[in-house]
């Protein structure tokens, strides 16, 4: 009994938490910003399930917000930057890393400056604050990214391969050109092995690399305190070295900040030889063409008058446009759902292919076709009635569009995207229910709102 026990603790171990997380009150933390040298002070809030990493700048007016997603990646020169417009969040990674490497999901970042503080030049301050604020488990299921088949990526000097796999694991091995301090670490990624095994290591400068980062207006927050300086053979810095392969471990906490960025755990085992963040991030985005991949070649090969259900055996949920218009009252030139990809009681995902032939092109706008933004949060409604009405019989029941709350338009979608609309429920009350939508081309979002509904008989 004791031994079945062990075994199934451990598996259970393995798999990870199933649901998601979010930090149970806030953390809070000040200190220098690595680049600025400017006094910032940070807070880590809680979040709902499904609303990922978002750093928001309170020290800007309407505290603009920019989600921790591949497609916000901005600069990774040294380190990584998003950006939304003109708003700005520099050198993410050592508090993302942090928040993930502990398995948290859901969080709010405010800053009143333009990057979080350096601290040490570890993640080991963040995940100290965010321990002791605490860490409680959502309603919310936990998705995993998993892959198909390896991805590489080679950059110079730098190459990348990641493999499938049930865990999340990262091999890695760090040296500069000269072949200098060459490290070599492997690990599973799991919050005790974060806390223990990768938290603590520093980030670290070659001496000769100092001039060009000063000259460029960087480092200006930096000192002994909170970097290892390496010259030559020497090791410069305030305390011994916290590992014996310090540095390499440091990558890996790296690699693990840049693909919070993927906005969904990751399952797969990264092998990295000399990585950096610009290799890091790109290979985010290999990973989610990969993901995205299947979804954008059944839509191409399915042939005409098929629901893709002929090729491939349907998801729980699913509905062809037969189906989708035995509930939804619209009709051309307003219905805007094609086909139904899943659906449960909680979320649904649905597809709009838009084409040249879209009758709003004529005017939106001649000679630079835009699908208007006001379109696709109704294509969110329209989807979200369905999500309402699954248990109604069909022609039973209508649902009537309430109101849209925290509406944002992020990319232009163009004919030939092949729009993926995902919503899920929020709240439900009677005959009243709120939502979460969003819109997706090609795994991007480009428009999310939250939006309410009410279900009328007909």
């Amino acid at each position: 009994m004791h031994c079945d026990l062990a075994k199934a603790t451990g598996l259970l171990s393995n798999l990870g938490v199933l649901n998601q997380q979010t930090l149970n009150r806030a953390a809070n933390f000040s200190g220098i910003g690595l680049h600025n040298g400017n006094r910032v002070n940070m807070a880590l809030l809680p979040a709902p399930g499904n609303s990922g990493l978002i750093f928001r700048r309170t020290d800007l007016d309407g505290k603009p917000e920019v989600e921790a997603r591949v497609e916000n990646i901005s600069i990774t020169n040294r380190s990584t930057t998003l950006a939304k417009g003109n708003v700005k969040i520099h050198t993410v990674e050592h508090v993302l890393a942090a928040l993930v490497g502990l398995g948290v999901d859901n969080a709010v970042i405010e800053l009143d400056a333009n990057e979080p503080p350096i601290a040490d030049g570890s993640s080991r301050d963040f995940t100290q604050v965010i321990k002791a604020a605490g860490i409680k488990e959502l309603p919310e299921a936990r998705e995993f990214i998993t892959l198909t088949e390896p991805i590489e990526l080679r950059s110079g000097d730098t190459l990348m391969t990641v493999f499938p796999d049930e865990n999340f694991r990262i091999t890695c091995t760090s040296t500069d050109k000269r072949n200098r301090f060459t490290q070599f670490y492997s690990t599973e990624i799991t919050p005790k092995v974060w806390e223990k095994e990768l938290c603590h290591a520093r980030t670290f400068v070659f001496f000769e690399e100092l001039e060009y980062l000063f000259k460029n207006g960087l480092i200006k927050g930096g000192s002994l305190e909170s970097a290892i300086v390496i010259r030559d053979d020497a090791v410069l810095t305030t305390e011994p070295l916290r590992y014996p392969e310090e540095f390499v471990r440091h990558k890996i906490s790296d690699i693990i900040g840049d693909l919070a960025l993927l906005g969904k755990s990751l399952k797969a085992h990264v092998v990295a030889v000399r990585p950096g963040h610009a290799a890091n991030c790109e290979l985010a985005r290999k990973i989610l063409e990969q993901v995205n991949r299947p979804l954008r070649v059944a839509q191409a090969l399915t042939p005409p008058g098929q629901t893709g259900s002929e090729a491939a055996p349907a998801a729980a949920g699913a509905m062809d446009i037969n189906e989708v218009m035995r509930f939804l009252p619209h009709r051309y030139p307003f219905l805007l759902v094609d086909r139904v990809l899943s659906m449960d009681e909680k979320k649904i995902t649905a597809l709009k292919n838009v084409t040249i032939n879209e009758p709003f092109f004529q005017g939106h706008f001649p000679g630079h076709p835009i699908m208007p933004g006001v379109l696709q949060l109704e294509a969110m409604a329209q989807v979200g009635g369905l999500l309402m009405m699954q248990k109604s019989a069909p022609g039973k029941q209508i649902a009537y569009f309430m109101s849209a709350e925290d509406v944002k338009w992020r990319k232009p979608v163009l004919p030939g995207d092949s729009l993926v609309i995902e919503v899920d429920m929020m709240k439900s009350r009677g005959k009243i229910c709120k939502a979460k939508g969003k819109c997706l081309v090609d795994g991007d979002v480009v428009s999310e709102a939250e939006v309410t509904f009410m279900l009328r008989d007909v």
